[in-house]
């Protein structure tokens, strides 16, 4: 018997709304920690992105995204919660800070640009350092764009990409 799908399809009215219960919820975490920012909700393929950007009042200190992102993924996965208390559905919406994760993305792409040029050189594999589910995303697309292969290795929260040769036929 097949699973039913981790993700099913969100119409664009539910991504409406869990991107309002996000933001509604992000918006009272602001005010309690008295906080400056506005939050802003886009639509990014089959996802709600709620990001946290600069106010007329003040700047969204970067650091609220926190070493290693760890405190955007721990207000990511709140949000989610929040959204799933509401909702009862699970959602893959994606929270940012200060466009912390459209940088990161442009230095993962590069990253990932010079770790194929390197594998392409040698013809073997190599490993990248630990990322999230986001970051091993956006590499393992970069990879598959650049002809190679990639997988996901280890164990969360030490999951990492390892890049190798595309197989013979490929």
């Amino acid at each position: 018997m097949a699973d039913a799908p981790a993700h099913p399809e969100r119409t664009p009215a539910q991504i409406e709304v869990e991107g309002e219960i996000a933001a509604d919820y992000l918006e009272t975490l602001l005010d309690l920690a008295d906080m400056d920012g506005d939050i802003d909700v886009q639509h990014e393929a089959d996802r709600a992105v709620v990001s946290i950007v600069d106010s007329e009042e003040g700047t969204v200190p970067r650091r609220l995204a926190g070493p290693g992102a760890q405190v955007l993924e721990a207000l990511q996965e709140l949000s989610r919660l929040a959204v799933q208390a509401e909702t009862g559905e699970r959602s893959r919406l994606m929270v940012d800070v200060a466009g912390y994760r459209a940088d990161r993305r442009k230095a993962l792409e590069q990253l990932a640009d010079r770790t194929v040029e390197a594998v392409r050189e040698s013809g073997t594999e190599r490993s990248l350092e630990p990322m999230t589910a986001f970051e091993r995303k956006v590499v393992h697309d970069r990879v598959l764009a650049g002809g190679l292969h990639s997988s996901s290795a280890g164990e969360e929260p030490n999951r990492y990409v390892v890049v190798s040769p595309a197989p013979a036929g490929e």
